[in-house]
């Protein structure tokens, strides 16, 4: 997928600024929560308002954590952790629900029934993670799928900053797309847990 590909490229630009982070003092768990409660904040507060352009880029900026936090447990002394992991993990949930809670009561506020799309897709998004999670305690590796998280909240932001900006459609076509890919994705990973479990 498109975060695979990228990834290494992002690896050679994020290690230097996660090394710097680490000398100041910073651990990788505080980035997390702090990125996280920010990018909840920034979502909660701008989208249901309707300020949807400026919520993009405030969210935009706290989710720069979830690359920062990875990087600096990888090259730390303690090296990752579970919990760590777990915390990435449950904040990453708590932060796309605020997104899609945000959106939808902005469009709830506005009468618009496309509310009903930007729910499914978050429970669609909910499952994705679920299925990983239940495979993963089953011994079973389930990181498959057509859109995984980095595809999925670069759809979803597109989509709001661009609705923000005055662009017709665009959060009916995001959310359908999210949806629509969210749901292959379901698809997927339950094929891969029936094959294995089989």
């Amino acid at each position: 997928m498109i975060s695979s590909s990228l990834k290494p490229l992002v690896t050679k630009v994020i290690n230097p600024i996660a090394r710097i982070a680490l000398r100041l003092g910073l651990t990788p768990n505080a980035v997390t929560f702090l990125g996280s409660a920010g990018l909840v904040i920034s979502a909660l507060y701008f989208l249901p308002r309707g300020q949807l352009f400026a919520g993009t880029i405030a969210i935009t900026i706290f989710s720069l954590s979830d690359l920062f936090d990875g990087a600096m447990a990888r090259i730390s002394d303690s090296g990752a952790s579970k919990w760590g992991g777990f915390l990435d993990s449950t904040l990453d949930r708590i932060s796309d629900a605020a997104i899609h809670i945000g959106v939808a009561i902005y469009l709830m506020r506005e009468s618009d029934e496309l509310v009903y799309l930007v729910l499914y897709a978050l429970v669609t998004g909910f499952l994705i993670s679920y299925i990983r999670a239940k495979a993963e305690a089953l011994d079973i590796v389930c990181s498959v799928g057509i859109a995984e998280r980095t595809e999925r909240l670069a759809i979803a932001l597109t989509s709001i900053g661009l609705a923000g900006l005055g662009v017709a459609y665009s959060l009916a076509i995001g959310f359908w797309l999210l949806s629509t890919l969210g749901s292959v994705t379901v698809a997927q990973r339950i094929l891969v847990v029936k094959k294995a479990a089989l």
